[in-house]
């Protein structure tokens, strides 16, 4: 049985969907205001395994994924490029989903962006202020985390540091992984220069933490089963996000809660100010490939740090590339026409499963996989048995889609 590790509860649990019938995922986009890096993508590329996992493992899956092209510093950098936000987030977008079919990643069954769900956040913010919830400040629409009892169980918040006077942050994002003490803010009112939406709640634009409870409001009902993003997001976002929803909902927003830890270029974190930033053509202009690319960023268990290096790339390629040709020389002695042991492909997906249902360990599925490869007797291996790895390994690839 799988066994993840749910942020809500800081602990591993079996997973049990709220609907066996379709397990919903909802996974945090990206900021569109720039293109995704390496970085990011190991996040995403994270959710990928996640949701091909779930359907390997028999569960139908229905997944959304925002992208936030509204925000303070989408407008910052259109102002700075002197190009409108629809333009330059437009092609960012483009060049995101087509970074997810390069890299072999699944297209979601929803990609809603922030700009088209308006309404949504309006109504959402609107039922807030009914409930008292939120609040008017000039025209900025604030939410006060005190009046939701679970605010920031899923990062661990200290509740007792709340100042007793009222502050109240009316940007977007905060730089640094700290705690913004106080009431945020769900609406901007419009300010000259500003993009906008005449709205019943006034003109002005949604803040970022209100745009992703307007798309999950607006493609699922009910408790997702799972809520999954980058480790970041546990600062001054995902308990945002669910304080947001469920103070409108009578029903908790996710069972679980996933979150994948940070790449890091050399132990630094990526930034163009040290000139670190890696994307996926840098990657491909030293001579990888994009199976040899995404195999590095999946193949480390997801609650730790990656660390990119040179010598870590290239160590990563390499073993991919000797695996995939032992896996070749298989396919060479196999023979379907004659058939293939079932037994042998039953117990390589044994050995996939029992690494994969303890928290999604990609990195020891795939070593325990290359041991019992390692461990086969040459002159024992008929064109059979052969066949029944190469099936088992096919069977495998629909998760870790490295191999063929």
């Amino acid at each position: 049985m799988l066994r993840i590790f749910n942020t809500l509860k800081k602990k591993l649990e079996i997973f049990r969907p709220v609907d066996k019938k379709t397990v919903t995922v909802f996974t945090c986009g990206p900021s569109v205001y720039q293109r995704s890096h390496i970085g990011n993508f190991r996040t995403f590329l994270f959710e990928d395994i996640v949701v091909r996992y779930l359907e390997y493992s028999g569960f139908p899956v229905r997944r959304g994924m925002n992208f936030t092209d509204i925000e303070d510093k989408a407008l910052q950098e259109a102002n700075r490029k002197k190009v409108s936000v629809r333009d330059l987030t437009g092609k960012n977008i483009r060049k995101f989903i087509e970074e997810m079919k390069l890299l072999k990643m699944r297209i979601p069954d929803y990609l809603p962006r922030a700009s088209e769900t308006v309404e949504e956040a309006v109504e959402i913010i609107s039922e807030l202020l009914r409930r008292k919830i939120a609040y008017r400040h000039g025209s900025n629409v604030y939410f006060d985390p005190l009046k939701y009892s679970r605010f920031g169980e899923l990062y661990g918040l200290d509740r007792t540091r709340w100042p007793r006077e009222k502050r109240r942050f009316h940007r977007d994002t905060y730089t640094g992984m700290r705690w913004n003490l106080g009431d945020f803010i769900l609406w901007h009112g419009y300010e000259e220069g500003d993009i906008y939406w005449d709205t019943r709640i006034g003109r002005g634009r949604p803040s970022w933490n209100i745009q992703d409870p307007s798309m999950i409001l607006k493609h699922y009902s009910g408790t997702l089963s799972i809520y999954c993003g980058g480790i970041d997001n546990l600062f001054r976002h995902h308990d945002y996000t669910r304080a947001i929803l469920e103070s409108v909902r009578p029903y908790p927003m996710a069972r679980f809660w996933l979150h994948c830890h940070h790449l890091v270029v050399g132990g630094k974190k990526m930034s163009k100010s040290k000139g670190n930033i890696y994307y996926t053509e840098d990657l491909l202009q030293d001579g990888y490939t994009i199976e040899e690319i995404r195999f590095f960023l999946i193949c480390s268990h997801y609650r730790k740090s990656l660390n990119y290096t040179q010598e870590k790339m290239r160590s990563a390629a390499e073993k991919l590339r000797d695996f995939k040709e032992k896996t070749h020389e298989m396919a060479r002695r196999g023979n379907r026409r004659r058939g293939f042991d079932r037994e042998v492909r039953e117990k390589v997906k044994e050995i996939f499963a029992r690494e994969m249902d303890d928290d999604l360990n990609v990195e020891s599925a795939f070593e325990k996989l290359r041991d019992f490869l390692d461990g086969l007797k040459q002159g024992d291996l008929t064109p059979q048995k052969a066949s029944g790895l190469v099936a088992g390994l096919k069977e495998v690839d629909t998760v870790l889609g490295v191999l063929f």
